[in-house]
């Protein structure tokens, strides 16, 4: 899909100001409704801004949404993966995706990738795409929260909506919450 196409269509957008410049996000409302939900309620509640990119793996991926910045938190509850309905998206160069430690163990946690990741499709919910900022997605501190003396995460200064649809964002929510997703 073009530039031109993404701005003729009705799915919602959010903006991500990150210290390293903007992202802006597309997000697939019509493949991951309860993800996107999900994650639309959370920006629009505040709770993306000031958090960290805790683990971000050259040529993979760039994590962020966990409360804590060590990967082992999130919002509280848990929400059902969508990567098993048969119109699930698959991974691609800029794709958003919900982290988590197994089926439906989702939160808040998620990823930008940035490079193709099929080893993923089907297990993770491709929820959204970068549609302006890959640049500066590639710009984001490469850390493993786990190593000694990583450097100082880049941060999420503040997460918007840009645009949705006219109705409640109100996330289906599953089972009792676990302390930490595995990595992708």
């Amino acid at each position: 899909m073009c530039e031109a196409e993404a701005k003729a269509d009705d799915l919602p957008r959010v903006l991500l100001k990150t210290n390293k410049g903007d992202i802006e996000i597309e997000l697939f409302e019509n493949e991951a409704p309860n993800t996107v939900a999900n994650f639309v309620s959370l920006v629009d509640g505040g709770f993306y801004d000031g958090l960290t990119f805790h683990r971000v793996l050259p040529g993979f991926m760039a994590q962020a949404g966990c409360p804590q910045g060590n990967g082992h938190g999130g919002p509280g509850y848990l929400i059902p993966c969508e990567c098993y309905e048969p119109n699930h998206r698959l991974h691609f160069r800029g794709s958003l995706s919900m982290a988590h430690a197994g089926k439906d163990t989702g939160g808040s946690q998620f990823f930008l990738t940035f490079l193709p990741t099929s080893h993923l499709d089907g297990r993770h919910t491709v929820f959204g795409r970068v549609v302006k900022g890959l640049d500066v997605l590639h710009k984001i501190q490469r850390r493993d929260p786990e190593e000694l003396g990583a450097p100082d995460p880049d941060k999420i200064i503040e997460a918007k909506v840009l645009r949705k649809r006219e109705h409640a964002y109100e996330p289906k929510k599953v089972g009792d919450p676990v302390t930490a997703p595995t990595p992708p």
